[in-house]
């Protein structure tokens, strides 16, 4: 009865800390009404933040020392975002493109038409085909227009802010093709206006100057006709090439004083994005918002920011560059990385043939102990890379000019130091020693950077980009994959440490744990990485006491995940609009019907993520590797999993949750490539170690009494002494003086008459036993009472 009721109720138990970690919420202030009679939107393609000084931009730097600054991510429905896609965007409040040929990597001359019929406003006939392509074309359902519409009257000065202004059917309220020399009438006949000053563009510090120059003399009469109580927002609403770039983001009026700028659909102090302008109009101007139609959520001001103004402009401009150059460098990394395991992948394939010791007379020579230790250590840095190329952003790599060259160096020099650190540690000899160290390790480093602000992951190599415009806080979907892996490691090789009835609430009690880091909103701020989590543990938590991954033990996952979803759901939906999570805004979708648009685009973003990402090759690696060499009968690691179900339950779990968790987020697999990079290296260096003690000597029955399995003998579904269906060989007790993990199978190589020779005994102290010195136990020393010989030696 208790063997029942248990799993329900360490299910129950992770479930409630599941969902008291997505519903809690950070206390924010209630959002402003009203603050300003008159919005202006002022734009300038392309312009950044290193184009901004007193000696250029006068007008702009005085305003940003009055006002609220940030980095402004431009993304659209094309990357990069071209001037007239940005404009667009900015009109629509969501991800939006100008139909028309694209050329890769550039931004063609925008064909867009203007006609003055009446002298007043403005029409542009192609407005409908535009609307059309938007709603029928991209997976976004963007109405461009949408923000004109919410408006009864709008300005529009200049043909990007043309673009932006008009309304679905095409007619722009009010228009002027250039700025006049006194615009204040102008901006004073209606409460928003939209006004283009111009571009920004190329790469040349001169041009740049002179255009960025002109701008501001155009934002000086602005300023100068402002109306009353006005918000003026300054914003670099493009790029004008590939790469993309974070632009300048300045907000001056009432309440704008001073400060960051920030929306909830970042989470992250001094970042805005593109659609969050439409939304910030409208809020300042106090009409409601077609919460529908808009991605973006309103701007606001919050402190913290340096008071000298040269200080506080510089980490924009760091930012950028830093977001400049990540882009480049995590291309290469992740193709390095997964190269170099496929190849460690295959060096590992003879050693595995070769790793068992034979008991007969002929065999296959064993491999050199050297090659062996090098390869060990190889693999313990490839699963260390991801934790090292992480905490490589301590180090302003990026401010270099060949920074991919100081990224590299960085990062050899922390990977040599993390895998000196696993090395040395007192448990390295054992089976489970690197694979506790590096679980650790890395859960640790990811970890503390979650709790630190996720600082590290921000427009990090293995983090996530703000030009991408996908997340600004918390966990990223690589930090994801290797926190989830290592948490979970962790779990296992803590749980096959206690005994076997204590070894699912470790397992919860850790598991858990990390569910809380993933789901918080103060932390990793990921419901659905803590969803996938969520089962995942579940089936480790089942499968840790023994057994396989099974159909019911992953139904019982799912529903554990699904139990989570809708309780954490049922108390999203409720909150206000503006404060709903990604879960409650789709339950909203689908109750207005248009939840379908939220499945396309996750599965478009499936598909683009499946055929284009290097970590797809690492999962794929992976799982053909364990597959057809570790999970074979010579690969070694059934025999891992059947003395230590712990770590069974560990890597299970795992596959389940990074599955789960990259295809509901839309991410494929990278989740579990990035979980792949760490348990793949781990699994075959754990299953050399288990083929390498296969004959080792230990007592068969000493203390079997306490832990034997529902097979009757101490094997059955739980395995811990290698036999049944989780060992490699029969479900009977093991001979006298066999090892724990003695082989079952005769030498292919031994003459069929000649009886196995028992291997050589060691001396007391100096044998490994099944995991070495730290074992516990050698091979002639008695298990203590409670325990099997075979978990004492090999735990």
């Amino acid at each position: 009865m208790r063997r029942r009721i248990a799993p329900i109720l360490l299910t129950l138990v992770v479930v409630v800390l599941g969902i008291t970690a997505l519903a809690a919420r950070p206390e924010r202030e209630a959002p402003p009404g009203r603050t300003a009679d008159f919005v202006v939107l002022v734009g300038v393609a392309g312009l950044r933040w290193e184009d901004v000084d007193p000696q250029t931009t006068p007008t702009l730097w005085r305003m940003a020392q009055d006002g609220s600054i940030g980095s402004l991510s431009v993304r659209s429905a094309h990357r990069p975002t071209c001037p007239v896609d940005g404009w667009l965007t900015l009109g629509a409040g969501s991800y939006a493109a100008w139909n028309g040929s694209r050329q890769a990597g550039a931004c063609p001359p925008a064909q867009v038409t203007v006609e003055q019929p009446d002298g007043i406003g403005a029409n542009l006939p192609d407005q409908e085909s535009v609307v059309l392509h938007n709603q029928e074309r991209l997976p976004w359902g963007t109405v461009p227009g949408a923000l004109a519409e919410s408006v009864r009257c709008s300005v529009a000065v200049g043909p990007g802010a043309a673009v932006a202004a008009a309304r679905p059917f095409g007619r722009v309220d009010r228009y002027a093709p250039a700025l006049p020399a006194d615009p204040a009438k102008l901006l004073g006949s209606c409460v928003l206006s939209i006004v283009d000053l111009g571009t920004v563009a190329g790469e040349d510090p001169a041009a740049r100057a002179a255009h960025a120059r002109e701008a501001d003399t155009r934002l000086a009469r602005v300023l100068a006709a402002r109306p009353p109580r006005s918000l003026v927002l300054v914003a670099g609403v493009s790029d004008t090439d590939s790469p993309s770039r974070l632009h300048v983001a300045v907000a001056d009026g009432p309440g704008w004083e001073r400060g960051w700028l920030t929306s909830t659909s970042t989470g992250r102090e001094g970042y805005l994005q593109l659609v969050d302008l439409a939304p910030t109009a409208l809020t300042a101007l106090g009409r409601p918002m077609p919460e529908r139609l808009f991605l973006g959520r309103p701007a606001e001001s919050v402190g913290g920011r340096p008071a000298d103004l040269a200080a506080a402009i510089a980490e924009p401009a760091d930012a950028d560059r830093e977001a400049a150059a990540q882009r480049r460098v995590a291309d290469w990394f992740f193709t390095l990385l997964a190269g170099a395991q496929v190849l460690l992948a295959v060096a590992v394939l003879p050693l595995l043939r070769r790793a068992r010791r034979h008991a007969g007379p002929y065999g296959p020579e064993p491999v050199s102990g050297r090659v062996v230790a090098v390869v060990e250590l190889l693999l313990v840095a490839a699963a260390l890379a991801v934790p090292a190329a992480l905490l490589a952003d301590v180090v302003p790599w990026w401010r270099g000019e060949h920074a991919g060259v100081y990224f590299a160096g960085v990062t050899v020099l922390l990977l040599a130091a993390a895998t000196a650190v696993v090395r040395l540690t007192p448990g390295y000899a054992s089976t489970l020693g690197p694979l506790g160290a590096v679980a650790g390790l890395t859960t640790l480093t990811v970890g503390m950077d979650v709790l630190t602000g996720a600082r590290l992951q921000l427009n990090g190599v293995v983090g996530y980009s703000a030009l991408e415009g996908g997340r600004y806080a918390g966990l990223g979907t690589v930090g994801l994959g290797v926190f989830l892996a290592g948490a979970l490691l962790s779990a296992g090789w803590l749980a096959q440490r206690v005994r076997r009835s204590w070894r699912p609430p470790v397992m919860v009690a850790v598991g858990g744990a990390a569910v809380l880091v993933v789901g918080s909103p103060y932390l990793g701020a990921d419901p659905i990485g803590a969803i996938a989590l969520t089962a995942g543990l579940s089936v480790a938590a089942a499968i840790s006491a023994g057994g396989w991954l099974t159909v019911s033990r992953l139904a019982w996952a799912a529903m554990a995940g699904l139990a989570l979803t809708i309780g954490f759901a049922v108390l999203d939906v409720r909150r206000p609009a503006a404060e709903r999570g990604s879960l409650g805004r789709f339950l909203a979708a689908v109750g207005d019907g248009t939840g379908g648009l939220t499945v396309h685009r996750s599965s478009t973003a499936n598909f683009e993520t499946l055929v284009n990402s290097p970590l797809t090759v690492l999962a794929l690696a992976g799982a053909l590797l364990v597959w057809f060499a570790l999970l074979q009968p010579w690969g070694g690691l059934k025999r891992l999993f059947g003395i230590y179900p712990a770590m069974r339950a560990a890597m299970a779990g795992t596959a389940v949750a990074a599955v789960i968790g990259g295809v509901l987020a839309g991410d494929a697999l990278d989740v579990a490539g990035a979980a792949a990079a760490l348990v793949v290296p781990m699994a075959a260096l754990a299953a050399l170690r288990v083929l390498d003690h296969s004959t080792d000597r230990t007592l068969p029955d000493a203390g079997r009494q306490r832990d034997e399995g529902p097979g009757g003998s101490g094997g059955g579904s739980d395995g811990d002494t290698g036999g049944g269906p989780d060992g490699d060989g029969p479900d009977r007790p093991a001979p006298a003086g066999a090892g724990a993990d003695v082989a079952r199978t005769p030498n292919p190589g031994a003459q069929p008459s000649a009886a196995p020779a028992p291997p050589a005994p060691r001396a007391p102290g100096t044998g490994r036993g099944a995991d070495g010195p730290t074992a516990g136990t050698d091979a002639g020393e008695r298990a203590p009472a409670g325990r099997s010989s075979t978990e004492v030696t090999a735990s």
